[in-house]
């Protein structure tokens, strides 16, 4: 398995050389050369656990990898420590749809699916081609990948991590989150502005020839944990084929027929890794896209138009307040046949514009592939109570946005395929928005929330989240984003 940049063709890299880089110098993504069928292993996975299912899924990818190597990362990311609930537990709400809830997790958000195994991956990928050097990790986060990434790096040896978050654009929970994080090889950075400025800024640091040779000298190394990094939507793809199997086993569908998803992004990760299952023969039929009031990806899927210059919106749904949704350009080079030159004419369109457009049989790909829909913060809010009042079941302000999407649209298609919608973060990582969309009060301090929440629910608040009560913050630097850079020398010694 060789893997290319979406902005160049010419590049054959392993799967341990493209994590260990995490974006190519260019500025384009990795992706796989060839995507591998699942032929018949989708047969012999019927009943496998989640580890099973991520060994094979994995495995498929991972040639460069033994056998050993990727049993030994799949068991050290997903242990019963980590997720003693298991990793992908599933609800069924009703014959309507099923919930595949990901935030069972460390951190209680869908990234530690694939930020538990990142670490583990970069580890052994720098071991088979590593130069010694320490690695430096990067993070941008609208939220949730911010504490995943640095739980999941947490005093790993050789390496350091810098996350970056906008200081407005966070909840509170997730703000005490970062700014509490222990190890003493992690750096959190607020920042003057929105996700769109944080990624920007990375991105920027990982495609300077300066700074990367300042690290070098200095015996370090850039890499990232973004879904821009391969070795973080890998996992992903596995929760698609392992919620595929589920829907099989709780008899809602036979093997071979077709399941819809229902996926809230803002990055456009979530999303392409169930698209990359499609690809790879899993039964997939509509990819249902859900947006917030950043509404960037619904007109794109929509009428081919990526336009981010429009308002941006802070919404009570924030992992998703995203304009610049970098794992799309993925998913172009796809649908495009690999033509990179195509992928280099459009992005730097965006650079420069802050637009482009596709037409044509791209389009046409596109709109077969994908329905998309958004939701406004009352809409989301509606759905949080509604869902509760219906089925007694609490969802996040994101998960809400992808039901009411969904509602939607069944409501205009007729379509009645089998739906997973994918939770991706536990309701008490929002508690004071879900509990203002039940009609209650919210406490003035953010554990009294917790308990409100928990009392008018009778949701058990999860273990990670109330273990925060008491702790002191560590990091409460904010930056502008021109200053993030410096703020990553000065924190390492640069």
């Amino acid at each position: 398995m060789e893997y290319c940049s979406t902005r160049d063709r010419a590049y054959h890299k392993s799967a341990a050389e493209v994590i260990l880089q995490g974006i190519s110098s260019e500025g384009g993504l990795f992706i796989p050369r060839q995507i591998p069928a699942l032929g018949d292993l989708l047969e012999q996975l019927r009943g496998a656990d989640y580890r099973t299912v991520a060994r094979a899924v994995m495995g498929l990818y991972l040639t460069d990898f033994t056998a050993a190597e990727v049993a030994d990362c799949v068991a050290a990311a997903y242990d019963d420590l980590s997720f003693p609930e298991g990793a992908a537990p599933m609800s069924a709400l009703g014959e309507e749809m099923s919930m595949l809830e990901l935030w069972h997790g460390p951190t209680c958000a869908f990234k530690d699916m694939a930020l538990q195994m990142l670490p583990v991956l970069m580890s052994a990928s720098n071991k088979k081609v590593g130069d010694g050097k320490e690695i430096v990790i990067l993070v941008a986060t609208s939220g949730d990948t911010g504490k995943a990434a640095l739980e999941g790096f947490k005093d790993v040896p050789g390496t350091q991590i810098a996350v970056f978050y906008p200081e407005e654009g966070v909840s509170h929970m997730q703000k005490r989150q970062m700014m509490t994080q222990e190890g003493q090889n992690v750096q959190v950075f607020g920042v003057k502005g929105n996700f769109d400025d944080c990624q920007t800024g990375v991105k920027a640091i990982f495609t300077d020839p300066a700074a990367t040779q300042a690290f070098l000298d200095a015996g370090k190394r850039f890499s990232s944990a973004n879904s821009i990094n391969w070795g973080r939507l890998l996992p992903q793809v596995v929760y698609y084929v392992y919620a595929y199997l589920q829907q099989v086993e709780q008899g809602r569908v036979q093997m071979g027929q077709p399941v819809n998803f229902v996926v809230p992004t803002g990055n456009f990760g979530n999303i392409l890794a169930a698209y990359l299952a499609g690809e790879m023969g899993l039964p997939v039929g509509k990819l249902i896209c859900a947006s917030n009031q950043n509404c960037v990806l619904t007109e794109f899927l929509q009428t081919g138009r990526y336009d981010r210059n429009r308002p941006f919106y802070t919404t009570i749904s924030p992992s998703m307040d995203i304009l610049i949704s970098s794992n799309l350009e993925r998913l172009i080079y796809l649908l495009s046949g690999g033509d990179d030159a195509l992928v280099r004419r459009l992005y730097g369109q965006l650079a420069k514009d802050g637009t482009f457009t596709v037409d044509g049989a791209l389009l046409e790909r596109l709109r077969a592939q994908f329905a998309a829909g958004c939701a406004t913060d009352d809409e989301t809010a509606d759905t949080i109570r509604a869902v509760f009042e219906r089925y007694g079941y609490l969802c996040d302000t994101h998960t809400a946005v992808a039901v009411k999407v969904y509602r939607d649209y069944c409501r205009d298609t007729g379509d009645t395929t089998p739906t997973v919608v994918v939770s991706t973060a536990s309701p008490y990582k929002f508690a004071g928005s879900v509990l203002a969309a039940l009609g209650e009060r919210c406490p003035d301090d953010d554990f009294a929330v917790l308990d409100a929440l928990q009392a008018v629910s009778g949701v058990p608040v999860p273990a990670p989240l109330a273990a925060l009560q008491g702790k002191k913050d560590r990091f409460t630097t904010v930056c502008a984003p021109a200053d993030m850079l410096a703020a990553v020398r000065a924190a390492l010694g640069v």
